[in-house]
């Protein structure tokens, strides 16, 4: 399907938004579409804001003509609804299947379990119909009732942990066994408190694992039960990484009519991580046990991943940039060759071998996919040497890793193409424009809007460029740097959160702060990140420091946050051969790619740490960035764009004031 001719929303009225006039099924009168808007706010004490109205108009309209729409919502829009109401009416008019996709199990369960059934409540009067809905994750995140009952062997690295009884880890086996006899669901999501990683694979299978239908617990499976219901549901809710699976392997959803992706900034990384695969020598001798537990002998699986171990011996780290050397290339060759004749001969094995079987035909499918990746037409996929720990200051690989060049054409054509598709979130237009990002999503001339936000942003918060500062260097911070730091915290009585580019720059600058100031300094390592954001949301006077999954989905609305300081640009790691890959493919077509790729990048994140500044209509505070750049160089515009239009300014005595008059305010406050 060709992407509906492209049409600036921006200042769309009611009449723009009229769409197949007549229509006896679908929610073609934009008047409707505020009116079941209203009644789903209502529900929540409140008012449609009219970034939230012309949110719900578009994607009405985008669902009933097939459109392709990206739909930018700032913070405080009630985006949730905005998309949500219109999918809901349409599900009830027209009994198409619509998919949601959030980008993490927790705001998968928040739709689910709370926007979702307010939603429906609130229209089914109105409607007369209430859409059945279903929520559909990966198999690894049910218990696998077989495995409990002991219907799968004990992979080899368990015989490398104490499972006993009185071990931690026995310990949380033994509960998730009592939890198994309680649950109705089987969702890992419902074990409060959860389990570690380590346990729950005792009492799980991966997707290529389950025995799906030929299991002889299948009528008891959690996550076969799950997905029947998410097959007769007219909305399923489900998340990113099932999108992933779903764009770059096979199809996990079934026949769908509309898309919905939330938090839509995320989805290329995420496809890219889903498409992302290794080939180790570990990994092969996993394979090789799995298969000999099946009664069959490995010697030439064997024989091929040493001579994959003697071929990385002679190589270092870093990125392939002429496909495979050629000792390394024979061994590959001689591994996907040896897998291949082992999938035939586990194959015979199916009946006797049962679960066993299914596990050494999962592992040696993935080694002959990666295998054909690694050997596949040159330029489609970027390959690198890594060590096992994926730091690159290590000088021997142990892993050969093959991402995709583009997701784009996996996106535009494995999820969007032939279907109504909407993409929203609080960051899409990059710079000022939807241009990168549409690109990016393999979207070809869609239907755009930003909503805005409620929230006036130059009169709540001011972003603050150190200019004086000298140019940051690569994975540290500098003193001067520190410095600044210190007194703008110092000024804001703490009250920080602190976005770094790195966790050696986050764990000096913690270091730092402890020692100079008298305040709580937090660092993301410490702990566990939910109890961490609760100690920084309860303590006025916290902290809270570091890297990556901050930038990110934390939301501590009030004088907590007044001051978000982000240590410098965060663009790609030089050596990330991903981003360099795409840079120089751009590039190589004529393009920007430092722009295309590290820019829009940076931007990305520059725009969602921005964003954890104001949370709700009264708060105020600054955004402090000690990267000159943002100020000096030509990009500097492109990224100050695509952040919320703060106050700007490079006045350090008139930040320092803003911010002790904050702290002033919010002590009166009792804050």
């Amino acid at each position: 399907m060709t992407p509906a001719p492209h049409a600036e929303v921006e200042d769309l009225d009611r009449d723009d938004a009229v769409v197949a006039e007549g229509s006896d099924v679908a929610l073609d009168d934009p008047h409707e579409v505020a009116e079941l808007l209203e009644a789903a706010v209502e529900a929540l004490s409140g008012r449609p804001r009219e970034g939230q109205q012309r949110m719900a108009a578009v994607v009405a309209k985008a669902l009933h003509d097939g459109e392709h729409a990206l739909v930018q919502a700032g913070t405080g829009t009630g985006k949730s609804l905005g998309y949500l109401v219109p999918a809901v009416a349409h599900a009830a008019r027209t009994g198409q299947r619509i998919v949601v996709s959030t980008a993490t199990l927790a705001l998968q369960r928040q739709v689910y379990t709370k926007d979702l059934p307010m939603v429906l409540d609130a229209l089914e009067p109105v409607l007369g119909k209430r859409p059945g809905v279903a929520l559909f994750k990966g198999r690894s995140n049910y218990l696998c009732v077989h495995r409990l009952g002991g219907g799968y062997p004990e992979p080899d690295d368990d015989r490398l942990f104490d499972v006993g009884p009185t071990s931690d880890l026995g310990r949380e086996v033994a509960r998730l066994h009592q939890w198994a006899d309680e649950t109705e669901t089987g969702d890992r999501d419902d074990l409060v408190p959860g389990v570690s990683g380590r346990a729950w694979a005792q009492v799980s299978v991966s997707g290529r694992e389950c025995l799906d239908s030929k299991c002889p617990m299948a009528d008891e499976c959690f996550s076969q039960r799950a997905r029947k219901e998410a097959t007769d549901a007219r909305i399923v809710v489900t998340n990113h990484a099932v999108l992933g699976v779903q764009a770059a392997s096979h199809d996990l959803l079934g026949e769908h009519d509309v898309l919905i992706v939330d938090e839509a900034h995320e989805l290329v990384q995420r496809i890219t991580s889903a498409a992302t695969h290794e080939l180790t020598v570990r990994g092969l001798d996993r394979a090789a046990s799995a298969v000999r537990r099946c009664g069959r002998t490995t010697d030439d699986l064997d024989r091929a991943a040493r001579a994959v171990d003697s071929a990385l011996g002679d190589l270092t780290v870093g990125r392939l940039r002429r496909g495979l050397p050629e000792e390394l290339a024979a061994a590959v060759e001689l591994v996907r060759g040896a897998a291949r004749t082992l999938l035939t001969e586990v194959a015979k094995t199916q009946e006797q071998a049962g679960a066993a079987a299914k596990m050494a035909s999962a592992a040696l499918t993935e080694i002959v996919d990666v295998c054909a990746e690694l050997q596949g037409e040159e330029g489609r996929y970027v390959i690198w040497l890594a060590p096992p720990d994926g730091e690159y200051d290590e000088e021997r690989p142990s892993r050969i890793v093959a991402a995709p060049l583009d997701v784009a054409g996996l996106i535009g054509h494995r999820l969007a193409e032939e279907k109504s598709a909407v993409f929203t979130s609080a960051t899409l237009a990059l710079g000022g424009g939807f241009d990168s990002i549409a690109r990016h999503l393999g979207m070809d001339d869609p239907v755009t809007l930003d909503a805005g936000s409620p929230f006036d942003y130059g009169r709540q918060g001011i972003l603050y460029v150190a200019s004086h500062l000298p140019r940051p260097t690569q994975g540290g911070i500098s003193e001067e740097a520190i410095e600044e730091l210190v007194a703008l915290v110092e000024a804001a009585g703490g009250r920080t959160l602190g976005l770094f580019s790195s966790h050696r720059a986050a764990q000096a600058a913690t270091e730092a702060l402890r020692e100079r100031l008298d305040l709580p300094v937090l660092n993301q390592k410490d702990d566990q990140l939910p109890t961490l954001v609760k100690q920084f949301a309860e303590d006025p006077r916290a902290c809270l420091f570091g890297s990556t999954s901050l930038w990110q989905g934390i939301d501590v609305p009030g004088a907590t946050a007044s001051l978000v300081v982000i240590d410098r640009i965060p663009f790609p790691r030089p050596d990330d051969p991903v981003s360099q890959a795409r840079t120089e493919a751009v590039g190589a077509a004529g393009g920007n790619g430092f722009m295309a790729v590290s820019a829009t990048h940076a931007a990305l994140l520059m725009a969602q740490g921005a964003g954890r500044l104001i949370r709700s209509m009264d708060d105020r505070g600054v955004v402090a960035v000690l990267d000159s750049r943002l100020k000096t160089a030509r990009y500097g515009g492109f990224l100050a764009r695509s952040m919320p239009p703060l106050w700007g300014t490079t006045d350090r005595e008139a930040v320092l004031g803003a911010l002790r008059r904050l702290d002033d305010a919010a002590c009166a406050d009792g804050r």
